[in-house]
């Protein structure tokens, strides 16, 4: 294919030679690509842009054969979908448009596929209109969308991040249930997000001891893939603006993060509430409980010093809870100015140790600064008043190093205390 360039305007003065010009070689060009094809195919037909979109919907449609006995993408659309705009695509249901709402990320892509030509047959602009209906193809390019987010891996990953329609809910905390059967399939949507597979089951109530402690023990570390790009603003594609379109894109980096920590603080939220109402959990605890006081009864049996002893120490602890209820009843009495006080000094603590992370630099470690934040939101959760106090003044007025150490001494008294499981720690682990 040779390349004519077109003679200059009359009147219009030619290029001024400032040197010698190298002899031209002449070179063949040749345009390739599926763009230049899909180019050349619309120049050629005459083709507008939503009549070539058809004919290739067409085409991916016959390429795929028709079994007549499969009812992938068979079900029906309400009318709130069918009549959704186009223009905002991204937030319509993507799996009910090509009907495959109960498989959603499960759907292989030859199934994907065989949905899609269902889709197409039964929704194509052309049988609308042929039927007596308004040309009207809104739905028909969402489908078309859809087909294209599905087909692509990166895409679909994006979309499935944010598809809360196959998500698993919890059950009701006040409601009764079966553990196993109520909380087995939450695990198992939340477990598609991981990038470690295959992913630990819930088991049974035979379940081990170690069989159960090694299942929260990976969901305590679980790595989740999930992103949150489907739900950035769209970068406008002009220039002329620069500063906006750099605003856009800060704006979307800022939203991913935020949406990335939430997401880690409800997968915590939801481990630590698996955790706490499992039953097997609660009956291994029993277990060593029996069998600690067990021991302790071997070795203090026959024993009346020790029972005095214990008796005595009752007693002390009770004296103790008294006088410590006269004096919290007698320090509630000193004013709202007082309460007010403590409660400005509690919330101030709380986020000085919540921003220690922040004000050193994340010790260096800036790409995991959400699992920094989400550790130290964790960890402040569990402080008593007391070792709030403490934890705050040894992080304030200290390197990152000191930052860090102090945090990572809490942590371990907190476990050492049973009230923290550090395998729900990402960093301070």
């Amino acid at each position: 294919m040779s390349i004519v360039l077109p003679s200059l305007p009359t009147g219009a003065e030619g290029p001024v030679v400032k040197a010698k010009v190298t002899t031209p070689v002449r070179r063949p060009i040749e345009p390739v690509g599926r763009y230049f094809l899909s180019h050349a195919t619309r120049t050629l037909r005459g083709h507008t842009w939503s009549e070539y979109e058809k004919l290739e919907a067409e085409n991916n449609v016959t390429a795929v054969e028709e079994n007549v006995d499969d009812d992938i993408g068979d079900e029906d659309q309400d009318e709130e979908l069918l009549e959704h705009d186009p223009r905002d695509w991204k937030t319509a249901d993507l799996y009910a448009v090509l009907g495959l709402s109960k498989l959603r990320w499960r759907a292989t892509e030859d199934q994907i596929r065989r949905a899609h030509r269902k889709s197409v047959l039964k929704h194509h602009p052309d049988k609308k209109s042929a039927s007596g209906g308004l040309d009207q193809d809104g739905f028909f390019k969402i489908i078309q969308k859809a087909f294209e987010v599905m087909l692509d891996p990166v895409k679909r990953r994006q979309f499935d991040s944010v598809d809360e329609n196959a998500d698993v809910k919890p059950p009701s905390p006040k409601s009764q249930y079966d553990f196993i059967d109520a909380w087995a399939p939450v695990f198992e949507a939340e477990g598609r997000f991981s990038k470690t597979q295959p992913v630990p089951s819930l088991g049974t109530m035979d379940s081990t001891k170690e069989e159960v402690e090694g299942f929260y023990g990976f969901w305590g570390k679980f790595d989740s893939w999930k992103t949150f790009e489907f739900k950035d603003d769209d970068v406008p594609d002009d220039t002329a603006n620069r500063d906006h379109k750099r605003y856009i894109e800060r704006k979307n980096v800022s939203n991913r993060k935020k949406l990335k920590q939430e997401d880690n603080k409800r997968v915590i939220a939801l481990i630590e509430r698996a955790y706490s109402e499992d039953p097997r959990i609660k009956m291994f605890k029993d277990e060593a409980k029996k069998e600690k006081e067990r021991k302790k009864w071997e070795k203090e049996a026959g024993s009346r010093k020790a029972a005095e002893e214990a008796a005595a120490k009752k007693a002390a602890e009770e004296e103790a809870a008294k006088k410590a209820a006269e004096e919290a009843a007698s320090a509630k009495l000193t004013g709202k100015k007082a309460k007010e006080a403590a409660k400005n000094a509690k919330k101030k603590q709380k986020r000085s140790i919540r921003g220690c992370g922040k004000d050193a630099d994340y010790f260096g470690d800036a790409g995991k600064a959400s699992d920094v934040d989400a550790d130290l939101d964790l960890i402040v959760d569990k402080l008593d008043d007391v070792q709030l106090a403490d934890v705050a003044a040894k992080v304030t007025g200290v390197d990152a190093a000191g930052v860090k150490s102090a945090i990572s001494a809490a942590a371990d008294e907190l476990a050492g205390a049973g009230k923290l499981d550090k395998s729900f720690l990402k960093y301070f682990s």
